[in-house]
């Protein structure tokens, strides 16, 4: 296929995948299964379930398996009002709607008095009801966290019922059309209540697109409402466009060939979503009918399956290694193969500027959210570290998720935190290995040896039975019978005991068992 920029909407299946394709490669990649899509964006009404002054945060409950979490500064009359922290899903499965626009996530407003903020107990209480909306899904044992601060997005502008303030994305750089939009907005909302943020797609656009756009918001707000006030909690009273939808509202841009749908059911649906919403792409959106699964026109399987694994081979010879632990993502930088030609500064300087081109394009296609530590190979040249600080930065610009990158340190460490609002790819198509619990590792032969012949000495002289049953796995029977046979006789010679071997198939590696067998009468 082609090396232009697409989007592909694979939808025959269990589960429906978004992914697009910047020349010919995956960059991204959003997935979501019947069993457990994405509540990012849905608006509940919850009720409180327990107030936690000490933490100055709320459990509520929303109907979920596991309470959400409510923080002091996501409850409406709660927040200092001169910092206002916008959550902002709803765009593609759990990444923030504004997430290429950071300056909006945290708003000034000079003119504002000073405010005391409120104690969350004077705010909430058990057993009162709350309109909440899903800014993050469940991760790991947490549960969702959830706001006050309802967001909803349209494909020009956001609405935000509880907001004063009108908003311009910082990509939009020429100051009048910035003004020129402010002012649109500004007279469209007269009358209403609540702020809107303008979105970088909005440049350009007239005023009839934009007034369709926060009617339809408007509309929206007062069904939510009306829901509320008719449904008891809790109770899911709005449910955010679906991945495929909601992919298309956020991801189709002028950058964008185009859109290809491998199925008529959900090319009607894209199609005339964007025929309201975005008429300028119609003719983008395209039926792939084609006896070829449509992942596999784009060669993208294994692209996929490398997405998973924790080498990734740079084109030099060098290589990345990606662990995940539970408090942070470490990315190592490795030499591998490539030796240079000239001197080893500027053989290592070369492998961490491919280096430095490749981990966003991971990070993104990953979806690696948290706290991340690069360790570059060490370069002695400040000049060279700021050489590959400079192409990381450049290429991190692409990535839509918020994220925030120190300079690498004299030890070639780079700290950075990226956006979290939803699982990894990792977490989503794989899970803990069942053999090694997700440790990576098992114990060697060697040692679960080891640990039988220090059970037999600690338990054998105790036992009245004549004979000793070691039940194990076939591989670590075998290991006991040719390498420490020597020691099993010595066993059974120092206690007058017998000594049998029982190799269970069914047993894993590292388990065994020792009992005693019933004398013979």
């Amino acid at each position: 296929m082609s090396k232009k920029n697409v989007l592909l909407i694979n939808t025959d299946g269990p589960e429906h995948r978004v992914a697009l394709v910047e020349n010919g490669s995956l960059a991204e990649l959003y997935i979501e299964r019947k069993l457990n899509g994405s509540n990012v964006g849905n608006i509940y009404k919850g009720r409180i379930v327990r107030v936690m002054p000490g933490m100055q945060a709320a459990f509520v409950d929303i109907g979920m398996e596991k309470a959400a979490f409510l923080y002091i500064t996501d409850v409406v009359g709660g927040r200092i009002p001169s910092r206002i922290r916008l959550y902002l899903d709803p765009g593609t499965d759990g990444e923030d709607v504004l997430d290429d626009d950071e300056e909006l996530l945290e708003l000034e407003d000079d003119n504002e008095p000073p405010f005391i903020m409120p104690r969350i107990e004077e705010l909430l209480s058990p057993g009162q009801d709350i309109l909440v909306q899903v800014a993050k899904d469940p991760l790991g044992t947490k549960g969702s966290r959830v706001t006050g601060y309802v967001t909803l997005p349209g494909r020009h502008i956001v609405y935000m019922p509880y907001v004063d303030h009108i908003g311009i994305s910082r990509k939009i750089e020429d100051e009048e059309e910035r003004e020129r939009l402010k002012d649109i907005v500004e007279n469209l909302r007269q009358g209403n209540q609540g702020g809107f943020i303008v979105r970088t797609v909005c440049e350009g656009q007239s005023q009839p697109k934009i007034k369709n756009d926060m009617d339809y918001l408007n509309l929206l707000w007062r069904t939510i409402l009306d829901r509320y006030n008719s449904q008891s909690a809790p109770s899911l009273i709005y449910c955010e466009l679906d991945l495929i939808v909601r992919c298309v509202r956020d991801l189709m841009n002028n950058d964008i060939d185009a859109c290809y749908v491998d199925s008529t059911e959900h090319l009607t649906r894209v199609t005339e979503f964007v025929s309201i919403f975005m008429p300028r792409f119609t003719e983008r959106i395209k039926l792939f009918d084609n006896n070829t699964p449509i992942f596999d026109s784009w060669d993208l399987e294994p692209q996929i399956d490398q997405a998973l694994t924790q080498k990734v081979w740079l084109k030099s010879g060098g290589y990345l290694v990606i662990e995940r632990t539970e408090a942070l993502t470490t990315i190592d930088v490795n030499s591998g193969s490539f030796v240079g030609q000239r001197s080893l500064e500027e053989t290592i300087t070369q492998i961490n500027m491919e280096a430095a081109r490749e981990i966003p394009l991971q990070l993104r296609l990953r979806n690696i959210g948290g706290l991340v530590v690069i360790d570059f190979i060490d370069m002695q040249n400040e000049e060279n570290r700021q050489k590959v600080m400079q192409i990381f930065s450049d290429e991190l610009a692409q990535d839509r998720a918020r994220h925030m990158v120190l300079p690498i340190s004299e030890f070639g460490l780079m700290q950075m935190t990226r956006q979290r609002t939803r699982e990894s790819l990792i977490s989503t198509m794989m899970k803990p290995c069942s053999y090694c619990n997700g440790r990576g590792y098992i114990k060697s032969y060697e040692t679960i040896g080891i640990e039988i012949i220090r059970n037999l000495l600690r338990r054998v002289g105790k036992t009245s039975s004549d004979s000793i049953r070691v039940k194990c796995n076939p591989e670590i029977a075998d290991f006991l019978t040719h390498t420490y046979q020597d020691w099993v006789s010595e066993i059974e010679i120092r206690f007058h005991k017998i000594i049998n071997l029982h190799a269970q198939e069914t047993m894993h590696i590292e388990e065994y068992e020792i009992t005693e067998e019933k004398n013979q009468a």
